[in-house]
């Protein structure tokens, strides 16, 4: 259930766009930290599903480096309280979500751009770790990163909230290791009721499209 990047956020940005004092959309990764970590993390990921069982790899050294890597993150890590407490803090756009977060291994991740008509735009190619069909993206990833993009047109365009309804359309199998352009915008906004559209497109083919209805409502940040 997606509330696109922030509560309530006020970062903001001169972007590529050229409007000023725009608010930002996505974190910015950091070359060192956590962020540097997760980067490392994905190609793990990545480089285990492109290995698999049949290569011939000696996997135990790699599968006791992870053990060791996994115990030792553990075991430094604060209790979930205070971490949820952390990953809520301040202003502005978050570094956690599993679409943009550059602190989440499981982001692709997805950089979206505010378009001066309104709508936004990202560029991602998505490779075996986001696979369903053969050679092609999982529906449910396609729904993950349309629910996100959604939300974080909200932002871009007027009031955002939470995900009420989404109705998808797969209209082509959505491939993977080829760019995939994903866009939305903000429709209306009727009291609360806030609607937006959005696609996936490869090719200049529109592979899933998007209808949501959106709440103007916000859960409390945890402190």
């Amino acid at each position: 259930m997606s509330a696109g990047t922030r509560e309530t956020g006020t970062g903001h940005q001169t972007g590529e766009t050229g409007r000023r004092d725009a608010p930002l959309l996505v974190a910015t990764p950091h070359d060192d930290g956590v962020d540097a970590a997760v980067d490392a993390a994905r190609r793990v990921i990545a480089g285990l599903l492109a290995a698999g069982d049949q290569t011939g790899l000696e996997l135990g050294a790699v599968t006791a480096q992870l053990i060791a890597v996994a115990d030792h993150l553990e075991a430094h890590a604060p209790d979930r309280a205070a971490r949820l407490a952390v990953m809520w803090q301040g202003e502005g756009v978050t570094r956690h979500d599993p679409v943009t977060g550059p602190e989440n291994a499981i982001a692709p991740p997805l950089t979206l751009h505010g378009m001066d008509d309104g709508s936004i735009q990202g560029t991602v190619t998505l490779g075996l770790p986001y696979q369903g069909p053969p050679g092609h993206v999982h529906g449910g990833v396609s729904a993950l990163l349309l629910d996100h993009t959604l939300g974080v047109a909200n932002h871009w365009g007027g009031p955002s909230g939470m995900t009420a309804e989404l109705t998808l359309r797969y209209r082509r199998p959505t491939p993977l290791f080829e760019p995939l352009t994903i866009t939305a915008r903000q429709v209306s906004v009727d009291g609360s009721r806030i609607r937006t559209v959005g696609a996936i497109s490869a090719g200049g083919r529109e592979c899933v499209t998007a209808e949501g209805l959106f709440i103007n409502k916000h859960l409390p940040r945890p402190d």
